[in-house]
């Protein structure tokens, strides 16, 4: 490309020169955006993650048959072969239950389908079944989102419970239920199901025994809907119950579980990070421009870039949540770096002599098309991740287009805000600047070397650190304006720019000798970061210090040896967590026995309850329990939410080892401490694998086996195995998935072992068991790693692609992508080096950073290359036109990575709720931008020639 064709190029892509020509109204325009900004900011609401539906319909059959096998072939099967063709429509899970006379069928469809259509397309589909005479069916639809907001338990020194639930009845769950944003108030406690229906407006739940810190109680637990935010639902909750409290003073109202604590701490947290950030971000810009008035015109790029995304995000509707914060937490130091490279540049050619007015029109020419094409590479690299199309799609879509608009605005702002404020405000200092030294007679005299005596002592401009002492003689056919914009002024007093830019030069130069040694160190790197990848854990997402944990607990149910029609299935029937794929209810049918010991069976399961919480509430981390039994509708299994002080010693996963040690003496009890899920997906325990086959003895053998010897591996705790049996031929329950019957295993996980990880020594140990007949297969979450990698590998892929082409695109040629892209592999080694350092998950957070260092690795390199083409075209030789680029484009890349590494570091530290999920990310950025950095600025230029001398050579 010709020279002069590359300064039309320049100009054409220089929106800097539109901006300077109209100053006012570039000001007005960011003025409006500022403002706009502040109102989108304050309409967005407070959550813990994106608000994604998983649409699940479950279908419920009864029939009269005596047995769970003939039930199982009269109406399991017929509906589960209907609803097998749904799997092109979105199914992607088919799962059912049956017993005597009646079956549960789940149905689990793609987040990308609506619940509504999911709906109508099972009952479309059992229209063409042929079921026995009097089968009843009842079609479900759930909704994930529907979850339990907040639970209060009502407790009273004078009032029974029976008095209680009354008060609970006619004057509490009504006023709740009327709120904005809740859809139903579940009354817990009364054992008798003799509720009343207040117009819908009390849940006529299945019978349960409450206790709160060891007491008996009733409580109301408030479901809120689907699109409502849980935070605002929370807030008016509470509020209520302060005013109801007032009127009923005979009464305690008493929190007893919620979820808005944790998602108010940790998005505050995250907050917190980001202010920290920005203050580290704009104070590491002053050391190195050594300008007050640089700094804050740099500094300014940071919260009108973040405002302005802030009315992206208000446009599609996203939520101030952990992975939109987190999104603008990171991208601190990016949005700032474009200002940073243009404000600097411009000053450069203020020191050059240049008027205000050129300085900033020539500055920005030069700089403008390696932004715009570095911020547009930025932006394409997380294009692909806000479109996966997927589940994981769906859950990262915020994070990749709040990261590409803030890139993008930043860049609006650097091309526009930036120069206008630079021509003004750094025009006039340096005005005066050169005004008060022609008073001192420190003009500069026509044709002085850099090393003459005379030049040493003027302009003491203060900032250019990294420029300085580098003799840089006039060579053929250089133009005169890049020999003054390199023989840079002398500052006295900065030895360390001095030393650090001459040493940099020396170490460029030697390695422009020695290009294959380079080459091979950058190989030896890039293994070296591979080799670490199996020392680093690898998991979903990591286990979080929430202060608050599960227990569940469940006991054998007795042997009834008749009327087995009516008889409640055997003790492992294991129902999935609240709000599961099964739904709350779905195993409502024990509760409609006729004459069933339910009262029983819930006070057996309230005693278990009661040794459990003596155990918990004697360790001092504890602050609260509370108690339901008969959960989810199964009266020998109960649920104990533990609440920890916030002033403790240990961590969460400390305390629920402790817990786990000291319940294991409690004999004939499962019991299993669980976190709790940071999103609702439908799973039980993180960890889940299933057998497949046809023989129910042959599968129930294998699955005791494998789980004997996954009981050996560190880490697995809680380990169960699902539908047992005790009679093979004729089975109470028959667990099915995919048309197939199935035994599931699974477990907690303890001791830092990380998700994926575990199914790797699960799948190992369990794989020479396996006999003919049997499929393993994974389930839950275990399932879940294998798609995050699948769909994070081809994103990356897409990633590249979509970075290579915009680079080759602006460049003409593929030299400059091929570069760029034989250099990102050097940012691995410093990503798994943080990662292990700090024992970080290689999981979804850390394969996200993975994909932010793209994008910074491709802004350094463009940084060198297109200044390189720059000086070759004004007629330096490749040798010397390397080697000033490396000196003067030093600081810049410096600062920019300085203020991204500082922009971060708050979130790496780990501070504050939800610091585990934040962490990885950041540890993974810093970790390659450091060493990405300081291997780019030798391997780009070496790199850079070598192709080229290659490129030659091939085509003469």
């Amino acid at each position: 490309m010709k020279q002069s064709s590359v300064k039309n190029l320049r100009r054409r892509w220089n929106i800097s020169r539109w901006a300077i020509a109209k100053p006012w109204l570039t000001i007005c325009f960011w003025l409006t955006v500022t403002i706009a900004g502040l109102f989108a900011f304050s309409s967005l609401k407070y959550a813990l993650f994106p608000e994604v539906s998983f649409p699940v319909v479950v279908i419920q059959a009864k029939a009269s048959f005596d047995t769970a096998t003939e039930t199982e072939r009269e109406i399991t099967a017929p509906i589960e072969n209907a609803v097998k063709n749904l799997e092109t429509e979105g199914m992607y899970e088919l799962r059912s239950s049956t017993y005597p006379g009646q079956a549960v069928i789940n149905m689990a469809f793609s987040t990308l389908y609506n619940l509504s259509s999911a709906t109508a397309n099972v009952e479309t589909a059992l229209k063409q079944v042929t079921l026995p005479p009097e089968t009843s069916l009842e079609i479900i639809s759930l909704d994930l989102n529907e979850s339990a907001a907040i639970s209060y338990a009502i407790t009273s020194e004078s009032k029974t419970l029976k008095e209680l639930t009354k008060i609970a009845q006619n004057q509490i769950i009504p006023t709740i239920a009327e709120l904005p944003g809740v859809l139903k108030v579940n009354l817990l406690g009364d054992a008798s199901r003799k509720q009343k229906d207040n117009e819908n407006l009390i849940s006529t739940s299945p019978p349960t025994l409450v206790s709160f810190n060891a007491k008996n109680a009733i409580a109301f637990q408030v479901v809120k809907r689907a699109d409502a935010n849980t935070l605002e639902v929370v807030s008016k909750v509470e509020a209520t119950v302060v005013k109801l409290q007032s009127d009923l003073p005979e009464i305690k109202l008493v929190l007893a579980e919620t979820q808005a604590d944790y998602i108010q701490e940790a998005t505050q947290a995250t907050i917190d990070a980001l202010l920290l950030g920005i203050i580290l971000a704009v104070a590491v810009i002053f050391p190195f421009l050594r300008n007050l008035t640089a700094t804050m015109i740099t500094a300014l790029a940071i919260p009108i870039s973040l405002l302005g995304t802030c009315i992206v995000m208000a446009i599609f509707g996203f939520n101030l949540e952990t992975i939109t914060l987190l999104a603008l937490a990171i991208i601190i130091g990016i949005i700032v770096d474009d200002a940073i490279v243009d404000v600097e540049n411009i000053a450069r050619h203020l020191e050059a002599g240049e008027t205000p007015k050129q300085a900033a029109i020539s500055g920005t020419d030069e700089i403008g098309l390696t932004v715009v094409a570095s911020t547009c590479t930025i932006a394409a690299v997380f294009l692909p991740v806000a479109f996966m199309g997927d589940t994981l799609g769906q859950f990262f879509q915020p994070f990749g287009l709040t990261v590409s608009a803030a890139v993008l605005i930043s860049l609006l702002v650097a091309r526009t805000l930036s120069p206008v404020l630079a021509s003004w405000w750094l025009g006039k200092k340096e005005e005066g600047r050169r005004k008060k030294e022609e008073g001192k007679g420190l003009t500069q005299k026509p044709g002085l070397s850099k090393k003459s005596p005379e030049l040493s002592n003027q302009d003491n401009k203060p900032g250019f650190l990294f420029e300085q002492g580098i003799e840089v003689t006039q060579k053929p056919g250089l133009s005169r304006k890049y020999r003054d914009l390199n023989n840079q002024r002398n500052k006295p007093g900065f030895l360390f720019g001095n030393i650090l830019s001459n040493q940099y030069q020396k170490l460029l130069n030697w390695s422009l000798d020695h290009r294959k040694i380079v080459i091979v160190i950058a190989l030896l790197s890039f293994v070296a970061g591979v080799g670490m990848i199996p020392l680093i854990p690898k998991g979903l997402v990591p286990q979080l210090d929430r202060g608050e944990f599960n227990i569940t607990y469940s006991y054998p149910l007795p042997t009834f040896t008749t009327n087995t029609e009516k008889s409640p299935p055997p003790q492992e029937i294991k129902p999935p967590p609240e709000n599961s794929i099964f739904g709350e209810g779905a195993f409502n049918w024990m509760s409609d026995i006729t004459n069933s010991p339910t009262r029983i069976l819930l006070r057996k399961s309230r005693r278990i309850a009661q040794q459990i919480e003596k155990i918990v509430l004697s360790s001092p981390e504890v602050e609260s329990v509370f108690t339901i039994a008969g959960f989810q509708g199964e009266p020998n299994r109960g649920k104990v939410y533990v609440k920890l002080k916030k002033e403790r010693s240990l961590t969460t996963a400390q305390v629920q080892e402790q817990t786990r040690t000291a319940l294991s003496e409690l004999e004939k009890v499962t019991i299993s401490v669980e976190d709790i899920p940071f999103v609702e997906t439908g799973a039980g325990k993180p960890f889940e694998i299933m057998l497949l086959g046809d023989n129910r003895e042959i599968l129930h053998n294998t699955a005791t086996e494998i789980q004997t010897q996954i009981q050996k591996i560190p880490g697995f705790v809680d380990i169960t195995i699902t539908s047992q049996f005790q009679n093979f031929d004729n089975p109470i329950e028959i667990s099915r998935r995919g048309l197939k019957q199935v035994v599931y295993i699974t477990a907690n996980l303890s001791d830092g072992l990380g998700l994926a990880d575990a199914i790797d020594l699960a799948v190992e140990v369990a794989q020479p068991i396996l006999p003919d007949g049997v499929e393993l297969d994974l389930g839950g979450d275990s399932l879940r790693v294998g798609e995050v990698f699948g769909s994070f590998a081809v994103t990356l892929g897409l990633s590249v692609v979509c970075m290579l082409t915009v680079l080759f695109l602006l460049f003409g040629r593929l030299l400059e992508p091929l570069v760029v892209g034989l250099c990102l592999p050097l940012s691995i080694v410093g990503a798994m080096l943080g990662l292990l350092v700090t024992q970080s998950d290689f999981g979804v957070i850390s394969l996200l950073g993975l994909i932010f260092l793209l994008g910074l690795l491709d802004k350094n390199a463009l940084l060198l290359m297109d200044y390189i083409n720059q000086l070759r075209q004004s007629g330096l030789e490749r040798r010397e036109a390397i080697l000033e680029t490396g000196v003067v484009r030093l600081r810049p890349i410096l600062m920019t990575t300085s203020s991204t590494v500082l922009g971060m570091l708050p979130i790496a530290l780990g501070l504050g709720a939800g610091a585990e999920l934040r962490q990885p990310l950041a540890v993974a950025i810093i970790g390659g931008l450091i060493t990405s950095t300081l291997l780019s600025l030798i391997v780009v230029p070496v790199l850079y020639s070598l192709l080229e001398d290659l490129w030659d050579c091939k085509n003469s």
